[in-house]
């Protein structure tokens, strides 16, 4: 049998039986064997296994808390006092009717009910207590299960009450141990004793590769509870936030209100803790910054200890050694930390560390820049001995002393007004083969400039009228000759630039400024 007569005989067979009939012909055998009744089942796809985060993320969920701070708003007006510039005394003074009369009047009145809308506190009366009122929300973690909680000092900072917020719902309140502005570190602690929290503690962070999954737990826009994952993208990352940048840059959704929390290996370690994002719109991009767990376990130990941190201070201001630098010095390579000048009074200065050495290793190891130095200076504790290695006038000495104990930031800030006093004095000299005009100053130190060639390299690396050369080639220089001298000796020594130590407004820093030819000593 063919089969078109097959389908044919098929076709009849089906028209003229019923269901049963049907069943009772297909078990006879009278439908062909090339016949096999088939049906539809719902697609199912054997997927390669990957990992899942949710056994981490339940463990370590409890251990982080939603960090709530309460700050004292002080009075900013007087007795409804406002002055509108057209010589009233304030509100009041306006007719019943005025707009503005009425707007003061409702939201003044609202402000003395207590009112949490912002601007109400301007209404209160002069001399009256100020209100606690939320200023700030952020994330932390539990580190033990007495209570203490890690999150970052510019969440907590300026607070005057502190609340966290379980995983449940259950809100304690905290208490202030410490903080340090410099790691952006703070601990809180809960006072429950008949409490035990579930708590996290911190990974070596030395075994945290690029590439490793990560998991950031925390409370974006105050959402409790979110989780995210991403990889570690990169390590070392300098930010610019200060001395001692060495960030865990983070691939993961970190927002505002993340600030504090934890970021977790796979083991449910902490192995850093969000401190920043990069944000050009505000929102999420994908690029987040951690301290390190190592960093933040030694300062988070020594605040629960003793509430603030103690560092070494060196006491010397210091820049990175750029290739033209070092290439003005005599180094070969541009590594170092360039000395731009020592704090009177500092340990440095007291050790005779100078304007324009450049420190190259501390007890034996080298140092790479600015910041390698002030990360193995802040991580000794005061008091101790340390010996600099330091290039001076083409070789290498060595200087050794007690470190002394970092200042308080008033103390800093003390300082640093001193100075700014101290050079906005002035100075005196002229480098006319560099580019500069330059007069003698009221005073009789260094060079002020008051011209800049704008095709000259000194306007290249930002040399302004104003500005004052205080020191060329690591000598100071109070008028023409003593400049001139520097430079002799510079071109003696067969250099291609030499070292200017610039005065700003914003500080002290150093230029490595390209010789001209001979011929170019006489265009001024």
């Amino acid at each position: 049998m063919n089969r078109l007569t097959a389908n044919a005989r098929l076709t009849r067979i089906l028209r003229n039986t019923s269901a049963v009939g049907l069943a009772a012909v297909i078990a006879a055998g009278a439908l062909p064997a090339f016949v096999t009744p088939s049906y539809a089942e719902a697609v199912k796809v054997n997927a390669p296994s990957i990992p899942s985060f949710a056994d981490v993320v339940s463990a370590v969920s409890p251990a982080v808390v939603s960090v709530r701070v309460e700050s004292e708003i002080q009075p900013a007006a007087a007795d409804n006092s406002f002055s509108f510039g057209w010589g009233g005394q304030g509100f009041d003074s306006l007719p019943d009717d005025h707009p503005l009369k009425r707007f003061f009047k409702e939201f003044g009145d609202q402000g003395q009910n207590g009112d949490d809308h912002g601007g109400p506190r301007h209404m209160q009366p002069k001399g009256g207590k100020g209100k606690l009122r939320p200023t700030a929300q952020g994330s932390g973690f539990f580190i033990s299960e007495d209570g203490y909680i890690v999150t970052n000092n510019h969440v907590v900072d300026d607070g005057a009450a502190f609340t966290v917020v379980m995983k449940d719902g259950t809100e304690l309140p905290a208490t202030l141990v410490g903080k340090d502005s410099r790691t952006d570190l703070a601990v809180l602690k809960v006072d429950a004793p008949k409490q035990k929290f579930t708590y996290v503690k911190f990974a070596d962070d030395d075994k945290v590769r690029i590439g490793d999954w990560v998991v950031a737990v925390g409370n974006p826009f105050g959402l409790g509870g979110t989780v995210t994952a991403g990889i570690v993208s990169a390590r070392g990352r300098d930010i610019g936030s200060g001395p001692y940048d060495d960030y865990i840059q983070i691939d993961a959704a970190v927002n505002r209100g993340n600030s504090g929390g934890p970021d977790f290996n796979l083991n449910g370690e902490v192995i850093g803790i969000n401190t920043a994002i990069f944000s050009p719109s505000g929102g999420n991009v994908g690029i987040a910054f951690a301290i390190p767990a190592s960093l933040a376990q030694n300062v988070v130990q020594e605040l629960i200890n003793k509430g603030s941190v103690d560092r070494g201070w060196l006491g010397v201001q210091i820049e990175a050694v750029t290739k033209d630098i070092a290439s003005s010095l005599g180094l070969s390579e541009p590594e170092g930390a360039i000395v731009v000048a020592p704090q009177a009074g500092s340990p440095g200065e007291k050790a005779g560390v100078k304007q324009g050495d450049v420190i190259i290793a501390v007890n034996g190891d080298k140092i790479k820049d600015n910041r390698d130095l002030a990360r193995k200076i802040g991580n000794m504790q005061p008091g101790t001995k340390v010996e600099l290695s330091i290039w001076r006038d083409g070789k290498a000495i060595s200087k050794s002393f007690d470190l002394g104990k970092f200042p308080t930031d008033k103390q800093l800030a003390a300082a640093n007004s001193d100075d700014q006093t101290e050079q906005e004095t002035g100075t005196d000299g002229a480098l006319a083969s560099l580019g500069l005009n330059v007069q003698p100053s009221d005073d009789g130190k260094g060079l002020a400039i008051t011209d800049v060639d704008p095709n000259s390299d000194a306007a290249d690396l930002g040399i302004k009228s104003g500005d004052t050369i205080a020191a060329v080639n690591n000598q100071d220089v109070n008028s023409v000759e003593d400049a001139q001298n520097a430079l002799d000796a510079v071109k003696k020594a067969g250099r291609t630039k030499v070292l200017v130590l610039v005065q700003t407004s914003n500080g002290n820093r150093f230029v490595a400024l390209p010789l001209g030819d001979a011929s170019d000593d006489d265009k001024g």
